[in-house]
């Protein structure tokens, strides 16, 4: 008796044909504006946070710490990066090598790709079928403007609007939400295709005006700020959380390593 293995890309394929319809158009999760949560991608994931959602690690996360998370009322969003190579991810030999750009500034063990390949979205459609089969609610895609950045190769704008919207597009045809991360340049561009926005340090980088067509749309700005001063400092931290309430953002304060280490937050 002959017995076939499936790999295991291939079995997340297969489940999600299975689930898939289960989703009506346009089914999915819909954070509302100032909406709570928590963001840990490193180390034991602290799940006692009282906060609408959590945005945990796709790989390092498991189908049952989702479910708990569920079962106690939380939405979860899951981590992947969609614009770089990282060579410790399961599915790091998947990837061809010509499709791998220099190294990012500061993550030795990353490359950037490129964004155009059809490999690279092969890729990327069975993340996010692997996020559908461990039950997310939704996903954030990291690293999605590297146009902006000497990757490598030679893409323009266009090449990641175009990006960005498969990656919602797909992420929707499974019934799960997608925030935009990090790219304010296009974020009026993209505000119709996305659900939410993340970013990074949008007060020190004076970029948090760029996401403002995310909360006139009535969806959230789920903002990270790692400088020391706002860690030891209340008057400066209260400053901030001041701006953040003007403009409707959901701000925490937090370490750059995401490891909950610390943990402040402008919404109550």
């Amino acid at each position: 008796m002959r017995v076939l293995l499936f790999p295991f890309s291939m079995l997340c394929v297969l489940l999600s044909t299975l689930f898939s319809p289960l989703y009506a158009a346009d089914d999915w999760y819909r954070p509302p504006v100032s909406v709570t949560w928590q963001w840990q991608l490193d180390d034991i994931v602290n799940e006692g946070y009282d906060v609408d959602l959590y945005d945990i690690d796709l790989f390092d996360s498991s189908h049952e710490l989702i479910q708990r998370l569920q079962a106690s009322g939380k939405k979860v969003i899951c981590y992947f990066s969609a614009g770089s190579y990282e060579d410790w991810r399961s599915d790091a030999t998947e990837f061809a090598m010509k499709d791998l750009g220099k190294t990012l500034s500061g993550w030795d063990d990353e490359r950037w790709l490129d964004i155009r390949s059809s490999e690279v979205r092969e890729v990327m459609i069975r993340r996010l079928d692997l996020a559908l089969t461990k039950g997310c609610d939704g996903v954030e895609p990291d690293n999605v403007d590297s146009y902006r950045t000497n990757t490598g190769f030679s893409f323009r704008a266009n090449d990641q609007l175009d990006y960005n919207r498969f990656l919602a597009t797909e992420a929707h045809s499974r019934g799960l939400a997608i925030g935009l991360k990090n790219d304010p340049d296009q974020a009026r561009a993209l505000s119709n295709d996305f659900d939410f926005a993340i970013t990074e340090q949008c007060f020190e980088y004076s970029e948090c005006r760029s996401y403002s067509s995310f909360i006139k749309a009535g969806k959230p700005v789920l903002n990270a700020e790692y400088r020391r001063i706002y860690v030891d400092d209340e008057s400066e931290r209260n400053s901030v959380c001041k701006q953040s309430e003007r403009l409707q953002f959901s701000t925490l304060v937090l370490p750059k390593a995401l490891d909950d280490a610390f943990r402040f937050s402008c919404l109550p």
